[in-house]
Formats: C-alpha cells, sequence, structure tokens
C-alpha cells in the first residue's frame, strides 16, 4: 500500500490543530487504499501546540511529531519534517486550515496519473489585504523576470511531492531557504490544482510585513544575482555622473555637494546589497546543522483507528 506523508510546520497553532487533524483524519478515511502519516512540526511554539499534537498522537498512532529546539522559521520547520517523512510521496499543508486538506485527494490524482510536483494555486485572496495582495504580485512578477526558473503566481507550499521530487528536495541543504524557488527549481513534471483560499480559521497569522519583506529578501537573494548586476550598473551610471558634476565644476559650477550625496548613496546601496550576499556565504561557510531538535516521536505503523467525536477537540493540558 502506499503511504503519504502530511507535513505540518506549527508555531502557536493550538486552536486549530485538533480540527486540522480531523479534517485530514476524514481525507484519508475517504482514501482506503492509502496509508498515510502526519508530522508535525512544532518550531517553538509558546502556547499548547505540542500538548495538543502529543493527545492527538494518543489517539492515532499515524500522527508523529518533531520537536524543535527553538524556533527556526518555517522553511526549516517543513525540511525537519520532509527528513522524517517515509511516504511515497509527501504533502505540505499549513496548520492555519486556509488549504483545505479535501484538495489533497486531487493532488494525490494528479500524483497518480504521473506529475511529480502538484501544487495549489489561490483563485481568491479577497480576503487578504490590498496592500499585501498587490506586493505579492509586484514581487512574483520581478522574481519571474530575475530569476532562472519561474516560479508560479498565486502558490504558497500547499504542495504534493512524489518521493524522487522530495529526495531531490533534500538535497538542497542551503540555510536561507526560499521553499517556492526550491520547488520551482528541482524541476520534474508539475501540475497546478485551483482551489479558493478561505480567511484563517482561528489564531493569527505569523506573516506580518517583516517577515513578509526577510522572505522576500530571501526570494530574491536566492534566486538571482540580479541585485549585484544592478549595483554594478548603477555604479557604471554614478561615475558617468560624476564626470559630468566634474565638468560643471570646472566650469564655475559648485555642485560638489549634491555630486557627494548622490556617490555616497549609490555606494551604501551597492555596499547593502554587497553585504547581503557576503552574510550568507557567511553563514553557508559556518556549516551548522539547519535546526536542533528537541525529541522525535516517529508514526506507528500499524493502521489508523476510527476518530472518535470526543475528543475531535483535545485539551490541551500538559501530557
Amino acid at each position: 500500500m502506499q503511504k503519504i506523508s502530511v507535513i505540518v510546520p506549527c508555531r502557536d497553532e493550538q486552536a486549530v490543530l485538533a480540527d486540522l487533524h480531523a479534517r485530514l483524519h476524514a481525507v484519508f478515511e475517504a482514501l482506503p487504499d492509502l496509508d498515510a502519516e502526519f508530522l508535525f512540526v512544532n518550531d517553538g511554539s509558546r502556547d499548547a501546540t505540542l500538548d495538543v499534537a502529543r493527545a492527538l498522537r494518543r489517539i492515532d498512532p499515524r500522527v508523529g511529531i518533531v520537536d524543535l529546539a527553538r524556533g527556526f522559521g518555517k522553511e526549516i520547520a517543513m525540511t525537519a519534517g520532509l527528513d522524517h517523512a517515509t511516504g511515497d510521496a509527501v504533502v505540505f499543508i499549513d496548520a492555519d486550515l486556509q488549504d483545505p486538506p479535501e484538495v489533497i485527494a486531487e493532488f494525490v490524482a494528479w500524483w497518480r496519473r504521473g506529475f511529480d510536483v502538484v501544487y495549489g494555486v489561490r483563485t481568491d485572496r479577497g480576503y487578504e489585504p490590498a496592500w499585501k495582495r498587490w506586493a505579492a504580485r509586484l514581487f512574483y512578477r520581478h522574481l519571474d523576470r530575475v530569476s532562472r526558473v519561474s516560479v508560479p503566481q498565486d502558490t504558497g507550499d500547499f504542495r504534493l511531492l512524489s518521493r524522487r521530487a522530495a529526495d531531490a528536495l533534500r538535497a538542497n541543504r542551503e540555510r536561507h531557504r526560499f521553499m517556492k524557488g526550491l520547488f520551482a527549481w528541482i524541476g520534474f513534471e508539475q501540475k497546478g490544482v485551483p482551489y479558493e483560499r478561505p480567511s484563517r480559521a482561528r489564531g493569527e497569522t505569523k506573516f506580518g510585513f517583516g517577515r513578509l519583506w526577510n522572505l522576500a529578501l530571501d526570494g530574491i537573494t536566492s534566486m538571482s544575482v540580479s541585485p549585484l548586476r544592478f549595483a554594478l550598473y548603477t555604479g557604471a551610471v554614478s561615475t558617468v555622473l560624476g564626470l559630468g558634476f566634474l565638468l560643471f565644476a570646472l566650469a564655475g559650477a559648485n555642485p560638489v555637494l549634491g555630486a557627494v550625496l548622490f556617490l555616497g548613496g549609490v555606494q551604501l546601496v551597492s555596499l547593502g546589497v554587497l553585504g547581503e550576499y557576503v552574510g550568507r556565504t557567511y553563514h553557508e561557510s559556518k556549516q551548522r546543522p539547519l535546526y536542533v531538535e528537541a525529541g522525535f516521536a516517529a508514526p506507528a505503523t500499524r493502521p489508523a483507528v476510527p476518530y472518535p467525536d470526543s475528543v475531535a477537540r483535545p485539551d490541551p493540558t500538559p501530557v
């Protein structure tokens, strides 16, 4: 029997974790020819997320828990789950229920038709603030222009990977990870599946403006060297302008202050861009592990038990 590994990165998701598990259970009950394992990766949660995951594991032997020693970030948490996944295919899904687990059945259908990567395409993002939708379009349009691989727009991390695609992704051990770019970089036959993405069921998003900015910065610097080329071209233009200011100065004008401010700004921007790449090289050169585990509870291999309604929302009391 083929097995699907469902990887769920979790950070402060106690409010939705039990509901997600109940819906995952229902999805695989409707796929009786598939075995499953559910890997909840606790990414430094400060609430009862880990306790809820442990309670779920007591009622469902398919549940496994990867407990990270601190919060390493979603991209690393996904990688930690991938390192422990044993299925013939791997599904990444967020815990907030904005990615409907029921779509997994359609992912599986396309996987069985021969596609190695099946990703969800969001057909409606009206629940998001206008600035966020505008920024996302601008970012992916720019990334598509400067990157050597095409990253599909309106897609997140919700997708299925075949075992060979998962192994290819796992072989990438870079620290500043932009998973959406890596999904596209590995290649293979890929298929988009449209779905409607609802607003978050409960809890609060962990991706504010600051984290989204850092993610975009990681995406561009991970997939392209265009910022370095931009710094080079800007330096060339500033050199020409500097010569022009010099001619004005020889003619008796006094544009020195403007020239100093302009060239100083160009130099600072160029140094900042160069620093981003040097900093990433520095982090890679230290060869530290991507993450540290505080514990791992492997899923059991015996069949799943019927899901009892009485524990659809486990008590988050420490266990």
